[in-house]
């Protein structure tokens, strides 16, 4: 009969969801960063606000370093590093700490943006939540 149990040092699903979606993030601003500065001024700068809550404003640069940020927050989570799991968690606080403002100015007209900002505040708070469950801090703790 076949060994159906999982290695010791297997990655559980739900992290590499998390980092996948880091290099996601980070794909869509390095994108965004070059395209910025090889053609100045063809996409607006508004289109990073979703991931950089004011930040955006730094300009194309802001967006290669926080891209270059996400993906070794990704990349860390992979190896199942501690750091990045305390990074990823960082992140995911912050970003729902930042979209309650937009999140409380959409609703009053109850349009796309208040659906999109739940949603957003929704990830975040299942990555926080995901990364505290003990299974999962236990599987960073081995490495």
């Amino acid at each position: 009969m076949a060994d159906t149990s999982e290695p010791a040092s297997s990655i559980p699903t739900g992290v590499t969801v998390i980092a996948i979606l880091f290099f996601v993030a980070a794909a869509y601003l390095g994108s965004l960063a070059v395209i910025t500065l090889a053609s100045p001024g063809t996409l607006s700068m508004a289109l990073a606000a979703p991931l950089l809550s004011g930040l955006e404003l730094a300009g194309p640069y802001m967006f290669l370093l926080m891209g270059g940020a996400g993906a070794l927050i990704g990349w860390g989570l992979l190896r199942l590093n501690s750091w990045a799991r305390r990074a990823a968690l960082v992140v995911a606080l912050i970003g729902v700490v930042m979209l309650i403002p937009a999140v409380s100015a959409a609703a009053i007209d109850l349009g796309t943006s208040l659906i999109w900002g739940g949603i957003g505040i929704i990830v975040r708070v299942m990555i926080v939540w995901y990364l505290y469950q003990e299974p999962v801090a236990d599987a960073f703790a081995k490495t």
